[in-house]
């Protein structure tokens, strides 16, 4: 079995219960927990900034895996980082001096990530692979959960597969992500997946429905990667 990480969104999650469902989604097996941070300007929308960070950071006992989607990046990453943060994405579009952001990240004790929207070559990131803790690949247009998956991205991720060589670099790939697609991006490469609605459905589930979703995907990538 590939060992491919699974890292549901809470955008998806029941906001008014946070804390219960990121216990719900660990106890259900998760490897991650992923965090969407929007500013209504760099993407059409706007979810959760530091603060509520800092306040579902002692429910998380795995990984917190912010990805922000604002511009400028910059002036927040220590907000994120003292909230918790693991590991921070933030995107090329939205950080002038890229290698100085992911310095930053890593000065301040977290990983650093770059994240790549559809749009995006890979090449943008040749000059700072070796700052790089993870990549992560949307497949889909941020901005909003439930969208469609684009296949486009799947020749991306071999791409950056090709790129990372053997540096100690993950993949990760979010954007309508389910059964189906899974197996499609573990394939080409990636090492872990987020999952917004097919693990969460409406929120407000239990843990027995959590669990049933998070194992289906884990199920679909048997033998890949």
């Amino acid at each position: 079995m590939a060992n491919v990480k699974i890292s549901p969104s809470i955008l998806s999650a029941d906001f008014a219960n946070l804390g219960h469902e990121i216990r719900a989604i660990e106890s259900a097996g998760c490897d991650w927990v992923h965090v969407d941070v929007m500013d209504g300007h760099f993407v059409p929308n706007i979810t959760i900034g530091p603060l509520v960070c800092k306040a579902i950071r002692p429910h998380i006992k795995t990984v917190m895996d912010v990805h922000l989607m604002i511009e400028p990046a910059d002036p927040y990453l220590e907000a994120f980082a003292k909230a918790g943060a693991d590991y921070i994405s933030v995107h090329p579009e939205a950080c002038p001096h890229l290698d100085r952001s992911l310095q930053v990240i890593r000065d301040l004790g977290c990983k650093a990530g770059a994240a790549l929207n559809p749009a995006t070559p890979a090449h943008v990131l040749t000059h700072v692979m070796d700052r790089l803790d993870l990549i992560l690949v949307m497949s889909v247009n941020p901005g909003f959960g439930g969208q469609s998956f684009l296949p486009s991205q799947i020749g991306k991720i071999r791409e950056l597969k090709t790129m990372i060589g053997d540096r100690d670099i993950l993949i990760e790939v979010d954007g309508g992500i389910n059964p189906q697609t899974a197996p499609l991006v573990v394939e080409a490469g990636a090492d872990v997946v987020v999952a917004g609605s097919a693990v969460f459905g409406k929120g407000g589930q239990d843990e027995s429905v959590y669990a049933n979703n998070i194992q289906a995907i884990r199920d679909s990538v048997k033998g890949q990667n």
